[in-house]
């Protein structure tokens, strides 16, 4: 069993390509595998999460480079780790598949970011979209603004170049669990479970407290 990623309606970047390729390598082989594939997975100690959650919770306005327009179906963790789970239980599996983990919704970037500030209690969200920014460029932008390792960042932020849509459902189906936590439930799950961890640098605290503040809202974790 291997958990990759959604292939992208486009060219994917080198991120993207290694983890479809790996994939294919082990539904080659002589072992039955069974490949999962999902877009952002949304919960607490996801990288693809954490660099939306900072850029949300920490921009109260948010400069949008206009290839946010792509859309995916980002899903949450509760539901990545059932489909793992099942995917144990499941006695009839006499050749190599591989199935999609979509999530409910169908968002662009600029809803994701968008909704994940709502989720946080930022009531003013503003957006600003803008043509000149390259997702390579932006790379560097999210590097200042996230906590999450900036070669990770960047891999993940060249890979949203194009759409990151499922083949279809089929795998929720197969194995029984057709309801799923929609991005804003995801969402606020993540946040909380945070919010519990308290694992965040006095800076970033600050730094949270004063967007949110210009957001109309209060940062997560700050009591």
């Amino acid at each position: 069993m291997y958990l990759g990623g959604v292939a992208p309606q486009g060219s994917p970047s080198e991120h993207l390509r290694s983890r479809l390729e790996a994939g294919a390598a082990l539904r080659a082989g002589n072992v039955p595998a069974l490949e999962l594939r999902a877009a952002m997975i949304v919960g607490y100690g996801s990288a693809s999460w954490l660099i939306v959650r900072d850029l949300a919770a920490r921009l109260p306005l948010m400069v949008l480079p206009s290839w946010l327009r792509t859309s995916s179906q980002p899903v949450a963790i509760d539901d990545v780790v059932a489909g793992l789970a099942a995917a144990a239980q499941l006695d009839d599996l006499r050749s190599s598949a591989s199935y999609d983990l979509p999530g409910p919704d169908i968002l662009t970037g600029r809803q994701i970011l968008v909704e994940t500030a709502r989720a946080l209690g930022h009531r003013r969200v503003i957006t600003i979209e803008v043509p000149v920014l390259s997702p390579s460029l932006s790379s560097h932008w999210v590097r200042l603004v996230t906590r999450a390792d900036w070669s990770v960042a960047r891999e993940l932020v060249l890979g949203l170049t194009h759409n990151l849509l499922a083949r279809n459902a089929d795998y929720w189906k197969l194995i029984g669990h057709p309801a799923r936590l929609t991005f804003e439930a995801a969402a606020r799950r993540a946040i909380d479970e945070e919010r519990r961890s308290g694992h965040m640098a006095l800076s970033g605290r600050v730094l949270e407290v004063v967007a949110g503040g210009l957001a109309g809202g209060r940062a997560p974790g700050i009591r």
